[in-house]
């Protein structure tokens, strides 16, 4: 089972052509999936959106009142599909956006991997087109910068992206670690990062895949903003090296 988690916020406009082309996807590369997809309190149209597709798709939809922003979506999404699997080890959990930036006819390439064993898929991307917003390069070209000496996963060198694959077992793991607190708690990108550091501790295998997101589908600005998130990149990387400096003795 892949359980594929879709994070939203007044994302209307996409989200239903998303669902219907993820149910293309597999319509034409048949496995077994469920969707679950997290309205992150919006205010257009998004959860009449998401609720009218209930019926002719496994589509589960929360809910969230008010906005609690990307990191907790993102933990809200990993325990829903833990909690929804039966299999830990068999099935998967997929994260993707809502505002068509992740293409889902990318699903079978992550899919055909995890199917040969791998825990962690993540999504690179390379050479940044002519159509990335100024926000997004301007992130891109000093995330590096600020990460270099504090985070490292190992084989990963885009470690922003947001369309990422793994296996439940491994998210299991990583909420276990995290106990009462949430698994994510950085905000924007550095959710992705996040996330992916915690997990690649318990991955026997991680590996990555170019697949290029796509900006110029999506009918709204992009929400990045540079600096801050820059600053809860470099705040998590500080948390980080603290976390691995040696204990006083």
């Amino acid at each position: 089972m892949l359980y594929i988690c879709i994070p939203a916020f007044d994302e209307a406009p996409t989200v239903g052509l998303l669902l219907w082309r993820i149910r293309t996807v597999f319509e034409a590369h048949p496995r077994e999936y469920e969707i679950i997809a997290l309205d992150d309190g919006s205010t257009d149209g998004t959860l009449e959106t998401l609720k009218r597709y209930e019926k002719v798709l496994p589509l589960t939809v929360l809910r969230n009142e008010t906005r609690l922003g990307y990191g907790a979506a993102l933990d809200t999404l990993a325990r829903a599909a833990a909690k929804a699997t039966r299999y830990p080890r068999r099935d998967a959990m997929i994260v993707m956006q809502g505002d068509l930036t992740d293409r889902p006819e990318d699903l079978p390439e992550l899919a055909k991997r995890f199917d040969g064993g791998v825990d962690c898929i993540v999504a690179e991307a390379g050479p940044s087109p002519a159509n990335v917003p100024k926000e997004i390069r301007r992130l891109r070209r000093i995330a590096p910068w600020l990460m270099r000496r504090y985070v490292k996963v190992d084989g990963v060198a885009d470690p922003l992206g947001t369309l990422r694959l793994y296996r439940i077992a491994v998210i299991r793991d990583v909420i276990k670690q995290a106990g009462d607190a949430p698994i994510v708690e950085s905000a924007g990108w550095a959710a992705n990062v996040e996330l992916l550091v915690k997990a690649a501790k318990f991955c026997r295998r991680l590996e990555t895949v170019p697949l290029e997101p796509r900006y110029d589908l999506r009918p709204r600005d992009t929400r990045v903003r540079w600096f801050p998130d820059a600053l809860a990149l470099y705040r998590f990387g500080v948390a980080q090296r603290a976390l691995r400096a040696p204990a006083a003795t």
